[in-house]
Formats: structure tokens, sequence, C-alpha cells
């Protein structure tokens, strides 16, 4: 599958993201142009969530924020940028499958996943913007599980996008980490994700 390197101007003054945040400034609003504009169409609204963890009720403490032309129209872009701490541990098994509680009722990321899939249309994207953590001295990536829930969830594997937490500066890039960041991390990852309804 295709992956695609996304770095900041270089004469961007906030190339790392703010605390708290997985993607610069900088990288929502290249989101922005090259995924909610199409020929011949005004730019689709793009919601933001911020997910910070998947307990019991994460739907009423998800911070959301909208960016739009003020143009109404039908919701068809879901930007969650999930933070390092709401990530599964790679040494557990994440629940994707079939419970007892239909998938929307769900809690966890099975349960955001099959909501984010019902709010969204046939061939909505949802992107998820993640970045790895150090768990016990070792970097680890959640992608992989992530990914797998999201398809049992309806969604298909579109694209992977590194944001690199880097100036490009001549024939170099000169690092500018997170400050909430573990230490190594030097990118985010944004994964695009398509809705399938049959």
């Amino acid at each position: 599958m295709p992956t695609t390197i996304w770095l900041p101007a270089p004469d961007e003054p906030q190339a790392a993201p703010t605390p708290g945040t997985v993607l610069p400034g900088w990288a929502v609003e290249r989101i922005r142009t090259v995924f909610t504009t199409r020929p011949g169409h005004l730019p689709a609204p793009l919601l933001k969530l911020s997910l910070r963890d998947t307990e019991p009720g994460m739907d009423a403490r998800t911070p959301v924020l909208t960016y739009t032309d003020g143009t109404p129209s039908r919701l068809s872009l879901l930007l969650a940028e999930l933070h390092p701490d709401t990530l599964p541990d790679p040494t557990d098994t994440p629940t994707c499958g079939v419970s007892e509680m239909p998938g929307a009722m769900e809690d966890g990321w099975s349960g955001f996943f099959h909501r984010a899939h019902r709010l969204l249309p046939a061939d909505g994207l949802l992107l998820l913007a993640a970045r790895q953590r150090r768990d016990e001295g070792i970097l680890t990536d959640p992608l992989g599980s992530l990914i797998a829930c999201a398809r049992t969830a309806g969604f298909r594997y579109l694209q992977h996008v590194i944001v690199a937490h880097a100036h490009p500066a001549d024939d170099r890039l000169i690092p500018t980490p997170p400050a909430d960041a573990s230490p190594g991390v030097a990118h985010s990852d944004l994964i695009a994700l398509t809705a399938i309804h049959a």
C-alpha cells in the first residue's frame, strides 16, 4: 500500500505538534487541502476528534473541533487524533470481534470504530493520527491492531502518511520532536481508511 512522507515548509514556525495533540497545525491544514477538496466540489467539512481514553462514556469526554468553510455539507471525513496513552498495549490483543453488545454500544476501540463507521457514508474517510510510544524502554507501534479493529468494523485501509517532526534545511532534516513525545519519536502516523457499506 502507498506510503507518503509529509514535511513542513522550511519557513513553518510551528513544525512540531503542541502538547496534547498528535499532529502539528500545518499537517491538519494539509489534510484539509489533500483529503477534503475534490475537483468541482467545495471542500468537505473535517471533524477532528481528540481521543484521550476508551473507557465507558468516552464519547462524552472527547473534544471535537470542526473545520469547515461555512457551507452545510454531509459529514464525509473524520480525523481521530489518538493520544499515545490511549493506544492499545502491544502485549494485549484488542477486542475487535463480535461481542454480546452491538458494535455501536461497545466500549474501547471496537465501539469507536463501529460508531465512526455508522457516522460516515459509503466512501467516507476516517483518518487516524497516532504516534509511537515507549513501553519499558522499547518503542511500540500500535497501528497493526488498530487497523485490524477498523477492518472488523467495516473500513478498508487506503494509505499511510508519515508526518515528520523535522524541519527541512538544505539537504538534511533538523529534528523538532513534540515536547510530550517519548524519546526517539520523530514522526506521527496518519492512516487513511474508507468506510465500506454493503
